[in-house]
C-alpha cells in the first residue's frame, strides 16, 4: 500500500506525511517525511486530529480515527480501498463497538482476512480515484 502512496507522490507531486509511534523506512524525497510522535495508546491519532484539515487524506484502518478524519471534512479510506464518509462512518461504528463487546465477552470473533493482491489493487483504484478528485 505504501509503494502506491509513494508513486503517486512522485507522480503527481503530492506530500507526502507517515505519523507513527516508531521508526518507519521511508524512500528520501522531499515529498515524503514521517513524523516519529511519543510511544503510547493513540499518540499517532491524536496527533492526526489534530493537525488534519478539510481537504487532506488520511489512510487508516482505525475506525474512531476515521470518523474524527471524516468529522473534520476530510477523506479517510482504509487500506482495503473503503471510503469513510458521513453515511457510512456510524454505520463503521456501531459495528466495531458491537463486535468489541463480543470479544470483552468472551467470544473469538476472529479479525480481517489476510491482505491479499485484490485488497492492494482496490486500494490503488481508490486511492488514485480521489487523489485525482482532491488535485481537481
Amino acid at each position: 500500500m505504501k509503494e502506491v502512496v509513494f508513486k503517486a507522490s512522485a507522480r503527481v507531486q503530492v506530500p507526502v506525511i507517515l505519523v507513527a509511534n516508531s521508526y518507519l523506512s521511508i524512500p528520501h524525497s522531499p515529498l515524503i517525511r514521517l513524523i516519529q510522535v511519543e510511544k503510547g495508546a493513540d499518540v499517532a491519532d491524536f496527533y492526526i486530529v489534530d493537525n488534519v484539515e478539510k481537504g487532506d487524506l488520511v489512510i487508516t484502518a482505525d475506525i474512531p480515527l476515521a470518523d474524527h478524519v471524516v468529522k473534520k471534512e476530510a477523506t479517510a479510506i482504509n487500506p482495503r480501498g473503503e471510503v469513510y464518509t458521513e453515511e457510512n462512518i456510524s454505520e463503521r461504528l456501531s459495528m466495531r463497538d458491537f463486535m468489541q463487546d463480543l470479544r470483552d465477552g468472551g467470544m473469538q470473533t476472529g479479525g480481517p482476512p489476510p491482505y491479499g493482491v485484490k485488497d492492494k489493487a482496490n486500494f490503488a483504484n481508490s486511492f488514485n480515484k480521489i487523489l485525482t478528485q482532491l488535485m481537481n
